[in-house]
């Protein structure tokens, strides 16, 4: 259900400053970004703070990696709006939309290293389930993936399986394929700040 709010709470000068970005960008400000600026004190700024070092802070996978990653958790969650707005930052990222529809459509046969592939597999399982097995990490470890990959994995899991959910609680507009192409420039650009 979309609530009114994501439209109209906020203090003047959020508003004033959704306009500003509207007449520079031609678009209006999508809804996960409405979110973070309604109550920022109460989850915004955390928010913000958490997912852009998930997605921006140091590690050894690519940002177009991590990218894939919140792609491939949503689509697990089934969320429509975060499907569309990372499927198009991951593709930006590798410049490869192919690769990315790949991994969505068919994670076993993707053209993507087994190191990734174990990872996805493991944090599908994680988000289907709610938990993984000592098997399943000893899985993703074989492949030569470090623990501190598994655990900024883990991290880009537990962001946007929250995402997700407030997402689609929020009945989050779609955006057109121009707008998740645009979003996904900002994202590349500057992060989740």
């Amino acid at each position: 259900m979309r609530l009114e709010i994501l439209n109209s709470g906020y203090r003047p000068g959020t508003k004033a400053l959704f306009a500003v970005i509207r007449m520079f960008s031609g678009q209006s400000l999508p809804d996960a970004a409405k979110l973070v600026f309604y109550r920022p004190d109460f989850y915004g700024d955390r928010a913000k703070k958490f997912t852009h070092e998930a997605m921006r802070g140091p590690s050894d996978w690519s940002v177009a990696d991590r990218e894939l990653m919140a792609a491939y958790v949503s689509n697990v969650n089934a969320s429509a709006f975060c499907i569309g707005a990372h499927s198009a930052t991951a593709g930006q990222a590798y410049q490869d939309d192919a690769k990315v529809h790949a991994v969505l459509t068919d994670l076993e046969s993707a053209p993507i290293d087994d190191r990734l592939r174990a990872t996805l597999r493991m944090l599908g399982t994680l988000t289907r389930a709610g938990t993984v097995s000592a098997a399943d990490m000893r899985n993703v470890l074989s492949t030569d993936v470090s623990p501190q990959q598994i655990r900024d994995a883990l991290a880009i899991c537990a962001a946007f399986d929250t995402t997700n959910r407030l997402a689609d609680a929020f009945g989050f507009e779609l955006l057109s394929r121009e707008s998740f192409a645009a979003g996904a420039k900002v994202l590349l650009k500057s992060g989740y700040k």
